[in-house]
């Protein structure tokens, strides 16, 4: 007879708010009033009534010298030139793919914004425009960066590196782009055996660290061998951990996602999704990255 388990409602502590040291952000909700000095512009998701600066969406306030803006805690993608992302091909056109990248518009992937098999620079010439589905084609994952943004805010995207390109075997998580923090690198092989793109554009991709880096491909040979199940678990790991990290709201970054995976490792892979173990292990996570926080700024003291 199969095993089935029973979970009873019990009364949680209530954990208090776990903001960053240096203070609480700023937050507002649509039509709260932000300053009434008239010495501030007026940035992003805000405007001008009876001179006062008001929210016209919910988020954190962000100041900028004497530019103001509010950043919504929900919203599509804005892309912003260097940005990486994660994003799939919708459909193949003239000299040109499109691609959906979680913003509002789709996103453009130029055949001569791109690399060719084997890395080979030329101009590309007819053969090469008939052969656009046997690089890409429709619901192949790539990542890419953001090479301009088009007057009406698309996209236009560029795999020009060899670190770009098409996408192998993996598993793709979709979350809010605020949850993704801005950092130098956002391509990550992680100590655990696996690898994550953070996209920008809120598209994750935890995939198998390979062995040896392919660097003649271009971008274009997804290996399609079976993967190990000891890779599949770890790769199943970390998903979970990151869907825990977005529903207890703390940002994603290579540290906190392992953190949260170390933290993870005495629960089984799909206990990791109960609520009561989320909030343990992600509690045990903020409290490292604190602690790391400290660490890194007490050092820094005394220093200087």
């Amino acid at each position: 007879m199969a095993a089935i388990t029973m979970r009873l409602p019990v009364a949680r502590k209530a954990v208090g708010p776990s903001a960053p040291r240096g203070g609480e952000k700023h937050l507002v909700a649509p039509g709260d009033t932000i300053t009434t000095d008239t010495g501030y512009m007026r940035g992003h998701g805000t405007y001008v009534d009876e001179e006062k600066l008001i929210a016209s969406v919910a988020g954190a306030v962000e100041r900028v010298n004497k530019l103001v803006c509010v950043k919504a805690l929900k919203t599509r993608y804005n892309g912003e030139v260097g940005d990486i992302v994660v994003g799939r091909i919708t459909e193949v056109q003239q000299k040109r793919w499109k691609v959906e990248t979680n913003s509002r518009l789709d996103s453009v992937l130029l055949l001569s914004s791109m690399n060719l098999p084997g890395g080979e620079l030329r101009r590309r010439s007819a053969e090469d425009e008939l052969a656009m589905r046997d690089y890409l084609q429709e619901a192949d994952l790539i990542s890419a960066e953001v090479q301009s943004v088009f007057s009406d805010g698309a996209l236009s995207l560029h795999t020009r590196s060899l670190k770009y390109g098409k996408l192998g075997q993996g598993v793709l998580v979709q979350v809010s782009p605020s949850f993704v923090k801005r950092q130098k690198t956002h391509f990550h092989d992680l100590p655990c055996g696996a690898s994550v793109i953070l996209g920008n554009n809120g598209f994750i991709w935890i995939y198998p660290t390979p062995e040896q880096k392919d660097e003649e491909a271009g971008g274009f040979t997804t290996s399609l061998e079976p993967v190990p199940l000891s890779d599949r678990e770890v790769i199943s790991r970390l998903r979970n951990c990151i869907v825990a990290l977005v529903t207890q709201k703390l940002m994603l970054f290579d540290t906190s996602i392992l953190y949260c995976y170390e933290a993870s490792l005495p629960h089984q892979i799909k206990d990791i999704l109960k609520p009561e173990v989320m909030e343990e292990i992600v509690l045990e996570t903020r409290q490292r990255l604190l602690d790391l926080e400290g660490c890194c700024s007490s050092s820094h003291s005394s220093r200087t």
